[in-house]
Parts: C-alpha cells; sequence; structure tokens
C-alpha cells in the first residue's frame, strides 16, 4: 500500500483555524527548511517568490515530525481544539 492509500484512510475535522504557527521571520532565515520535506502530509510548503511559509493544517497528521525537526525551534504546534483534528480508521 502506498502513503497516498494510507492517507486515503483516515478522518479529519479541519478546525477554521490553524494550530500550527510558525515564527515567520525565523522560517525566512532558516537555511534548510525541514519541515517543508519531513512532514508526510505535505503540510509546509515555502514560497519563494513571496518569502514565505504555507501551511496546510488541514492536511496535519498530528505526528509532531515538524516541531522536532524544526532546526529554527520556530514552530508552535498544538492539538487541534475540541472534536477537531485527526481519527485514524483501522483497515
Amino acid at each position: 500500500m502506498n502513503l497516498n492509500d494510507k492517507l486515503f484512510k483516515i478522518k479529519y475535522v479541519s478546525d477554521n483555524i490553524s494550530h500550527l504557527t510558525p515564527n515567520t521571520e525565523k522560517c525566512k532565515n532558516c537555511s534548510n527548511r525541514t519541515c517543508t520535506f519531513v512532514c508526510p502530509a505535505q503540510v509546509w510548503e515555502w514560497n519563494e517568490e513571496e518569502q514565505e511559509m504555507t501551511i496546510n493544517y488541514e492536511n496535519c497528521l498530528e505526528c509532531g515530525a515538524c516541531r522536532i525537526a524544526c532546526t529554527c525551534q520556530s514552530i508552535k504546534w498544538e492539538y487541534p481544539k475540541g472534536n477537531k483534528g485527526v481519527t485514524f480508521k483501522q483497515g
């Protein structure tokens, strides 16, 4: 089973506000932007032209890989509030 097939098995309820908050100034000065390639759900995307991070927080698997891998320690990461976020299904 490939990654896209596995991601299809995930149920989530997206919040209307992000539970991920980067320090945008630290992101601009980051030399490697590890978050953009360590995240299995491609939540983090660096826009070179705009010099800003795009956060697709509604895709977040809540694994925490981004905050662990961030060499600048610029990610404020919280679980989504209430009944929002990921529900993993068996199968």
